[in-house]
């Protein structure tokens, strides 16, 4: 879905000036003391470690070892309670059930249980690291502003062994099975149940960004004949109907993935958006074999199919040595080979099916090109393919096409506000509202005094202090935010 500006706005606006905080000592300091609490030792540093798309994590160097602390960030991620206590739940699960190597879980709260009750949060082990995966696969020198492609000329040996690496930690998450789809709950300390909804990327995104308009009934027609094709049960394998459910990571991709300098994997982490999931999420080959999605590669979808079929043969040959040598150790099963499953989906095209599930942004493009095509007769304009299947929907189904094409415009020309942030949001952006009326207020009392460095500002007045030099843009706050040190 093409995204609300102001629902953008608002989202953005919120999570900058959350993240401004993090520039100051006196927000740096209890932080510091209370991961010094839960894990006390001879600290030798206290630093921003990296913000992410959903998260700020902060690490705590000692003598031998350090702690990372992350916290969910408002305005990104909605829903933080319930994403963080299901990441840590997945985390624990992996560890105790598979030899995947995840960071061991020392600690994590609510917001009240938080430090200054910033947000919700849980503390780590740091995993040393040589470099990730997305590294060792990218185009070398890529600028690290641009999205990155594997890399072309990558010898072919080497790009075997990464991806063998990538495939023995999908064999180990598919040995899991769970009784029915959703987000894991911890009971005690060796169990785990599956007990609420499966929170996914897709509906923190759909929550985050609202919808334009100009080609509502287009996306209206794709979604309609897709569910159409669910409910006749043609868009998956009726034996699976009833599980088993596998566990699925949304974020699993060669960038979450930490390598020693022998190229080894020595880590995965951020599984916050992991769920039991159909199975056929994860008999499907992985999109990130050339770490760039399909919608977002230079020369188009079909280009992308192109390549990602050269390289699907490397991927399958890492996977069938892997396989091998898991059964001949005894720890996988012979019906549980991926690599066949994961060759049918590619050549029957289901693969392309369970993307557009997991990737709403991306799910017009790819059903009209590649999921439309093979259930509908070709159209004589594809450009115009929907006006040609209206006719496969009734009238009740068109009415409400009108209906919801009437609102969205409305919505357009009247920059109504299609976003639906929940509580946690909405708390602090009324604690953002009245501090920055106070700051107008104590600015207007100061009689054009020198700005104060602690101000929450709008989003105007940040790009504004980003011209002077003194606040980082959002783009770069990260760097920013790396230099901010608490050892002394």
């Amino acid at each position: 879905m093409s995204p609300d500006d102001m629902a953008w706005e608002q989202s953005e606006v919120t999570s900058d000036n959350w993240l401004v905080q993090f520039l100051e000592r006196d927000i740096m300091r209890p932080i510091a003391d209370f991961v010094l609490k839960h894990n006390s030792g001879h600290a030798t540093e206290f630093a921003t470690l990296k913000k992410g798309s959903f998260n700020i994590s902060l690490r705590m160097k000692y003598r031998k070892e350090a702690i990372v602390i992350r916290f969910a960030q408002p305005g990104a991620v909605f829903f933080p309670e319930e994403k963080v206590s299901n990441e840590v739940a997945v985390m624990r699960f992996i560890v105790d059930q598979t030899a995947v190597p995840v960071p061991f879980v020392l600690h994590s709260g609510t917001k009240q249980e938080s430090p200054l009750e910033l947000s919700p949060f849980f503390m780590m082990d740091f995993v040393e690291h040589e470099t990730k995966m997305y590294n060792a696969l990218n185009t070398p020198d890529c600028p690290g502003e641009q999205r990155g492609t594997l890399d072309p000329n990558i010898d072919e040996s080497r790009l075997e062994m990464l991806y063998g690496e990538m495939g023995d930690i999908l064999l180990r998450l598919f040995t899991l099975s769970l009784p029915r789809i959703g987000s894991l709950t911890q009971v005690d300390d060796f169990s785990w149940e599956v007990a609420r909804r499966p929170l996914s990327m897709n509906m923190n995104e759909l929550i985050r960004l609202g919808e334009s308009a100009d080609d509502c009934r287009r996306k209206f027609v794709a979604r309609r004949l897709f569910r159409k094709l669910a409910r006749e049960k043609r868009l998956t394998n009726p034996p699976f109907e009833n599980g088993p459910f596998k566990m699925w990571c949304d974020d699993l991709r060669p960038a979450n993935v930490l390598l020693n300098e022998r190229m080894k994997i020595v880590g995965v982490v951020d599984w916050k958006f992991t769920y039991a999931a159909p199975v056929e999420f994860s008999l499907a080959p992985p999109w990130w074999l050339l770490i760039e999605q399909p919608e977002s590669w230079p020369n188009g979808i079909d280009d992308w199919t192109k390549e990602f079929d050269r390289r699907l043969k490397t991927f399958l040959k890492a996977m069938r040595g892997c396989e091998d040598a898991t059964i001949q150790h005894g720890r996988l099963k012979t019906d549980q080979r991926l690599s066949g499953h994961m060759q049918q989906s590619w050549d029957s095209g289901d693969f392309w099916i369970m993307y557009a599930a997991l990737h709403s942004f991306a799910f017009d493009a790819i059903y009209w090109q590649k999921i439309d095509p093979r259930f509908f007769e070709s159209p004589n304009s594809p450009t115009d393919a929907w006006k040609e299947r209206l006719n496969l929907l009734d009238a009740q189904e068109k009415d409400e096409m009108e209906q919801l094409v009437a609102q969205k415009m409305y919505e357009m020309n009247n920059r109504a506000l299609s976003w639906d942030p929940d509580d946690y949001t909405v708390g602090y952006r009324q604690q953002l509202k009245r501090k920055i009326e106070e700051a107008k207020k104590a600015k207007a009392a100061a009689d054009n005094a020198t700005k104060t460095e602690k101000k929450i500002m709008t989003g105007e007045e940040f790009e504004a202090r980003t011209d002077e030099g003194k606040i980082p843009p959002t783009d770069t706050i990260s760097d920013s935010l790396a230099t901010t040190h608490l050892s002394n």
